[in-house]
């Protein structure tokens, strides 16, 4: 293989296998960055896309896919400024809007997307980090604005997004709750978040942890039911933020509260090249709540490599007979 080429996984039609195949390596434009990938971030909307069930991210196949990586510094292109060759990075850099994706050997990557890795983390854990840091951090301090003493309820708190939502609000001063299935309880608790039942009604986990006066800020981080619970557990005057609030639902419970709601696309400063320098900075400040000790990615144990990225994915989703994900699942690029 040359300098001028790399390996990369491509996806040539909905569903379809990950081939392996040698192209051309990319160049940095002015204002990017090439970015040797050690580790590349998987998510369920990347195997959404793969399966073609993704319009939103307007990436068409064949493509490279892979939203979040971890790497090293190869180049810089003209205008670039904070980032040299060797410094460790992370970020959120594309695998939708027709950008290539993380799960190559290369990536030329806005600059603008980066952040410097937490220097703590592994390649691995830092990989996992960018879409979910953003989307949560997106909710509870763009929009939510929490405050130290607020009660924060996350619905869904250990999956991807929920995991790292409790973590930030714990870091900002919030009392947090969170739902989840017994098996996950503990692993609550060990954040520093009260563990609520996913099964439990609503209504009674609002009688029980908030004498029926409800949550100052909730996060919804699934969409459906979950959002209409989020309705009904949110307090007077509240705030209801949703990552997946795409769905018709009764607004009664949040109008007669007088709560404000907040919908997180994160995909749109990809899609529209608005706002990504503050991508960058969210990470940053991700970074150093990383090394302070404050967010640490849920990572599941399995390793996979590009060539395994199939069996990857299959994780995420849990099929063909692999164990659904308990933590985010990381591509190790060779």
């Amino acid at each position: 293989m040359s300098h001028n080429t790399m390996l990369a996984a491509i996806v040539e039609t909905a569903d379809g296998p990950f081939i392996i195949r040698e192209i051309a390596r990319p160049v940095p434009a002015s204002r990017q960055v090439l970015v040797r990938v050690q580790a590349s971030g998987t998510n369920p909307l990347d195997a959404k896309i793969r399966a073609g069930q993704a319009a939103h991210a307007r990436q068409a196949l064949p493509a490279v896919l892979g939203m979040d990586l971890a790497g090293v510094v190869e180049k810089v292109g003209s205008g670039v400024s904070g980032f040299a060759p060797g410094d460790e990075v992370y970020g959120f850099t594309g695998g939708v809007a027709g950008m290539q994706g993380s799960q190559a050997q290369y990536v030329a990557a806005d600059a603008r997307l980066l952040a410097h890795k937490p220097a703590n983390l592994t390649m691995r854990e830092a990989a996992v980090l960018p879409l979910v840091v953003i989307t949560a951090w997106e909710g509870l301090i763009d929009r939510a604005g929490i405050r130290p003493g607020q009660t924060v309820l996350v619905l869904g708190g250990a999956g991807g997004v929920g995991h790292v939502a409790v973590q930030i609000a714990l870091a900002h001063g919030a009392k947090v709750y969170a739902t989840a299935f017994r098996h996950d309880h503990e692993y609550l608790r060990g954040l520093g978040a009260v563990p609520i039942d996913a099964e439990q009604p609503v209504e009674d986990f609002v009688a029980e942890h908030t004498g029926g006066a409800g949550f100052d800020v909730v996060y919804d981080t699934g969409g459906g039911a979950l959002l209409d619970a989020a309705f009904k557990a949110v307090r007077r005057l509240g705030h209801v933020v949703s990552c997946l609030g795409w769905g018709t639902h009764p607004l009664a419970p949040l109008s007669f509260k007088q709560a404000t709601y907040s919908g997180v696309f994160t995909l749109h400063a990809l899609l529209a090249d608005e706002g990504r320098a503050h991508f960058g900075k969210i990470l940053e400040s991700a970074a150093a709540l990383a090394e302070g000790g404050q967010l640490l990615p849920r990572l599941d144990p399995r390793s996979f490599t590009l060539a395994e990225a199939a069996a990857a994915y299959d994780a995420v989703l849990g099929r063909n007979g692999a164990e659904r994900q308990r933590g985010k699942i990381a591509i190790s690029i060779d």
